[in-house]
């Protein structure tokens, strides 16, 4: 398919796992795409193996001179800017509200809430500038449900998931789709900080949702290229579960 044809994606969040796989699926569907990653190497590496329709830069999404920066790097590279994923993820504190320190929350509130703020920023006027475009914002399934020790986690993906909507509501008049994205457990590295390998993790977590098993990357990407395409063009203010059912339990 070639349903991102000429469009220009920006990923936050490249360099590996969800991102590196949606930056695959976009180059694959006609996409120009600018990875971009706290950790340049590997989106250098990642944008290398993509070819001349990728480039890497470094983005601190915590930073709002970097964030500005990263969507600069779009326009000069590409010339425009249609489609903004904001994909970056702190490691997570295994605490309650009483157990967490407050630079914990502050850490986790700041990587994966309010760089989504920061990036958007600069993202969306760029956007709205060239006649429109999709945001994407990945959350996930505890956005929507708690879990256990993970009270800093829940709070910044569930408001992930609202900013998208309150976004929705007020660049709607600018063509600007904005949606958010909310997997399940995904055989990413993040996952090996817990168990030994995916297959472990696999067993661990797998029964928790409705299909018996944790997703792929490239399954997360899919739905992603989804909401980035002309396909989406009516979707706006949602948020899309890919969470092989967890939720509905």
């Amino acid at each position: 398919m070639n349903r991102l044809q000429g469009s220009v994606v920006l990923i936050a969040g490249a360099a590996s796992g969800i991102g590196a796989a949606i930056a695959r699926r976009c180059v694959s569907e006609g996409a120009s795409v600018v990875c971009a990653d706290h950790d340049l190497l590997p989106a250098t590496q990642l944008a290398g193996i993509l070819g001349p329709s990728a480039a890497a830069c470094q983005c601190d999404v915590t930073d709002i001179g970097s964030a500005r920066d990263a969507v600069e790097f779009a326009r000069q590279k590409f010339g425009r800017l249609d489609g903004l994923v904001h994909n970056a993820a702190a490691p997570s504190t295994n605490a309650t509200v009483v157990d967490l320190d407050e630079q914990s929350w502050r850490r986790e509130l700041d990587v994966s809430l309010t760089s989504a703020f920061l990036i958007s920023k600069y993202a969306v006027p760029l956007m709205a500038a060239g006649g429109g475009g999709s945001v994407v914002f990945i959350g996930s399934q505890f956005g929507r449900v708690a879990t256990t020790r993970a009270v800093a986690y829940c709070a910044a993906k569930a408001g992930l998931i609202h900013l998208a909507k309150a976004m929705a509501v007020d660049h709607a008049p600018d063509k600007v789709r904005v949606n958010s994205l909310s997997p399940g457990a995904v055989a990413t590295t993040r996952l090996l900080r817990r168990f030994p390998d995916f297959e472990a993790a696999n067993a661990g977590l797998g029964p928790a949702h409705l299909l018996g098993r944790i997703a792929e990357p490239d399954e997360i990407a899919a739905a992603a290229a989804f909401l980035l395409s002309s396909d989406a063009s009516f979707v706006t203010g949602s948020d899309m579960l890919v969470d092989g059912g967890y939720a509905t339990r």
